[in-house]
């Protein structure tokens, strides 16, 4: 079974632009290589947000080095880029976003969302990119809720969706550049469940809502951080409450990570460069 390595808890929320109040639940800088190859993840628990006429969200901002994952549980986001791109995620949804060789990118509640108001709920994963793929061309996966498979995990009503990876003879909807899973889980109080993973993967296991044990010995409360060894293959939670999760495996980049702002490159010298790119217009242009 999986030793536990570390339970790590924020409950302090802050604000990304004015429409994203966020736990940040993880990022490189605070345990860099014990994550790879993922960087960071705030998690937008549920808040309510009254009917506006205004937009909220996030403004132009650019990315290189790396990909987002945002999954969607409540609320609605529409997003557009310096490349042309853009669309609405809505409930259910992932938009797994490759910035690559670097994007700029803005984020607001749709204007349907503003309208009515109502509770936002959100998740966003950083994934590193291996060196050799950093410089790749930018693109979106935008996966709707009806092309992600669920699985059962009891009879209770407790399952899982494979977003990206397999998870038994379930493959997720979305396409990786090294192999990396991510499954998204609701789990019913008093039901339990041992997972497995790939031996010599990063393990995580992320905790959203609610309350469960790990192991048969240590109880977690939402929202928290669990990293487990890459030694064994398995890991149990049982859940003391009606429980919200994601499980993050994935091969370690084992690659030198060097970060600054919203770009995360591999040495200092590649950060001076995407600043000065950044700068001189390469990621393009967005309109005001």
């Amino acid at each position: 079974m999986k030793r536990i390595l570390g339970v790590y808890q924020n409950k302090h929320m802050h604000w990304v632009g004015d429409g994203f109040p966020v736990y940040n639940l993880f990022s490189y800088d605070r345990l860099g290589q014990s994550l790879s190859p993922f960087l960071l993840l705030d998690y937008a628990a549920p808040y309510r947000f009254d009917p506006t006429t205004a937009q909220h969200g996030v403004g132009s901002h650019p990315h290189r080095g790396f990909e987002t994952v945002t999954i969607a549980y409540k609320g609605e986001v529409t997003h557009k880029d310096s490349s042309g791109g853009g669309g609405t995620i809505k409930a259910g949804d992932v938009q797994w976003m490759t910035a690559g060789g670097g994007i700029l990118h803005q984020e607001f509640h749709s204007p349907e969302f503003a309208h009515q108001g109502g509770l936002f709920e959100m998740v966003q994963l950083w994934v590193n990119l291996p060196a050799h793929s950093k410089m790749t061309p930018a693109k979106y996966q935008a996966i709707e809720a009806d092309q992600i498979q669920h699985i059962a995990l009891d009879d209770a009503g407790s399952e899982m969706r494979i977003i990206a990876g397999q998870y038994q003879d379930t493959t997720g909807a979305a396409t990786t550049f090294s192999p990396v899973n991510v499954w998204d889980g609701t789990i019913v109080q008093g039901q339990e469940h041992t997972f497995y993973a790939t031996e010599g993967h990063t393990a995580l296991l992320v905790l959203l809502s609610g309350q469960m044990i790990l192991n048969e010995s240590q109880s977690i409360e939402a929202p928290s951080l669990v990293v487990l060894s890459r030694e064994e293959i398995d890991f149990s939670i049982k859940a003391e409450q009606d429980s919200k999760f994601l499980i993050l495996t994935g091969q370690p980049l084992n690659e030198p990570i060097e970060g600054y702002g919203p770009f995360v490159m591999n040495s200092k010298a590649e950060i001076v460069e995407a600043v000065r790119d950044f700068n001189s217009g390469k990621f393009g242009s967005m309109e005001a």
